[in-house]
């Protein structure tokens, strides 16, 4: 946030402290490390244990934007036992370590580095038998990183089909349920190719409620979903227009059996594979907890589970803060109501933005003249939407500025241009990539 922000000072450092304390809590080199160590010739991963003379060698593959440190701790713990590696993370994220290659590609939208990279984890599995440790690392953006298409998807088919999926509102899950349908190793098929060896997956998770099998769309988790499931997502947002017609063909062919599905639960694949969660939203928001109750205010968790439409959650936040202010409940202020989830954005104009910028305006407009209230949202991979900021913060005189700055903050909601208020006003929170991403942190502090 700058400097030159009309946010009142001592609010704008208490919700940069708060969101530090959130982001330090589920950094992904230190995530790793509280669940993966050494100890008397032993791999141990949480409650499981892997016996050094059970495993000849480790193979490290994986994909997310906390490949790089997760990578890292790997290599720490396990030095020179890694036989190899592959784990793909975004453009710009690539980094020179020991034993593990970094491969950079697409995301939101995968590319064509994607889909090499994607080939090049499934040839470090060609070989594995079962005296194979495979320890696959796995965090939010996996599912546009970790690209090999299904026989008759094209890389061309993946991008109309993910691109049609983020504009039209559906969750990251129903997201996923048809990423994994498309894909050869989403949907436990990463278990598949990696079967006789054993697995080890450490996730950092990006999805409410932390289903593994939606995790970057569950690579080595049973899938629960089916090609039926897919269909009906394309009929429920009416995407049977947009989306390529050999997408479609394929998602009517496997509904009617004509296509082996992925592997289910109950296979006993999965009995040589661990999953093992590392850090998740809940870490974050409980980090932010301890922090405003150490600077004085009384932390109030709303939930780690909100999902909907961005517009409509920003208005329950504002009229809690609202109802706070005027009778003390849920709590008597000072406090910091905090939540975290991931909503989403309906497009509906051409602006510039990203889900928590657009909570924020959203929120602003609905505490418009309010008196000690600050709200403030991030995403905690430090980028939102398409933006170099994680977020932004308001109070009850934003909507006033931002009028005063020539601007029409409700034409800019409408438009999605969230991201032309904040940075005409100096309120953007710019944290730079973090390297981890456990969805968002929301904050709303009532003196």
């Amino acid at each position: 946030m700058r400097d030159d922000s009309a946010i009142g000072a001592d609010a704008r450092q208490t919700v940069r402290a708060i969101v530090d304390a959130a982001l330090a809590a589920v950094e992904p080199e230190a995530a790793v490390r509280g669940h993966l160590s050494m100890s008397e010739g032993t791999i141990v991963a949480g409650d499981v244990t892997f016996p050094l003379d059970e495993v000849d060698r480790v193979v490290v593959v994986g994909a997310g934007k906390a490949g790089v440190p997760m990578s890292r701790a790997v290599e720490a713990v396990l030095g020179d036992r890694i036989h190899a590696g592959n784990v793909v993370v975004p453009h710009g994220q690539a980094a020179d370590l020991e034993t593990i290659q970094i491969h950079e590609a697409g995301h939101p939208v995968p590319d064509h580095l994607g889909v090499r990279a994607g080939h090049a984890v499934l040839e470090a599995l060609a070989g594995v038998d079962d005296k194979t440790l495979v320890i696959c690392l796995i965090s939010g953006g996996g599912s546009a990183l970790l690209v090999c298409p299904a026989d008759g998807v094209t890389l061309e088919d993946l991008q109309a089909t993910n691109q049609a999926l983020l504009a039209c509102g559906a969750t990251i899950v129903e997201i996923n349920t048809l990423r994994k349908h498309l894909s050869a190793v989403k949907g436990g098929q990463l278990a598949r190719a990696a079967a006789p060896a054993r697995v080890l997956t450490l996730i950092l998770s990006d999805v409410v409620g932390d289903p593994l099998d939606a995790i970057a769309s569950g690579p080595t988790v049973a899938d629960p979903t089916s090609f039926e499931d897919c269909l009906a997502i394309v009929d429920r947002y009416g995407l049977e227009e947009l989306l390529p017609p050999t997408v479609l063909r394929r998602l009517r062919d496997g509904a009617s059996g004509d296509l082996v599905e992925t592997p289910k639960p109950g296979d006993p694949l999965f009995d040589r594979v661990t999953n093992v969660l590392v850090a998740n939203n809940d870490s974050a928001v409980r980090a932010a907890a301890r922090k405003a109750d150490e600077l004085g205010y009384t932390s109030f968790v709303l939930s780690t589970m909100i999902e909907g439409e961005t517009r409509d959650v920003a208005k329950v936040h504002g009229a809690i803060a609202r109802e706070v202010r005027a009778s003390g409940r849920p709590c008597e202020p000072p406090c910091c109501l905090i939540s975290g989830g991931e909503t989403t954005v309906t497009l509906r104009g051409d602006g510039r933005g990203g889900r928590n910028q657009e909570f924020v305006l959203a929120a602003a407009l609905d505490i418009a003249g309010a008196e000690g209230i600050t709200v403030c949202s991030v995403g905690t991979d430090g980028i939102d939407g398409t933006t170099d900021a994680a977020g932004a913060v308001a109070d009850g005189r934003t909507v006033e500025r931002s009028v005063a700055a020539g601007l029409d903050p409700q034409a800019s909601l409408e438009n999605n241009d969230s991201h032309a208020v904040f940075t005409a006003l100096g309120d953007l929170v710019v944290t730079g990539p973090t390297d981890t991403n456990v969805m968002d942190v929301r904050l709303v502090l009532i003196e």
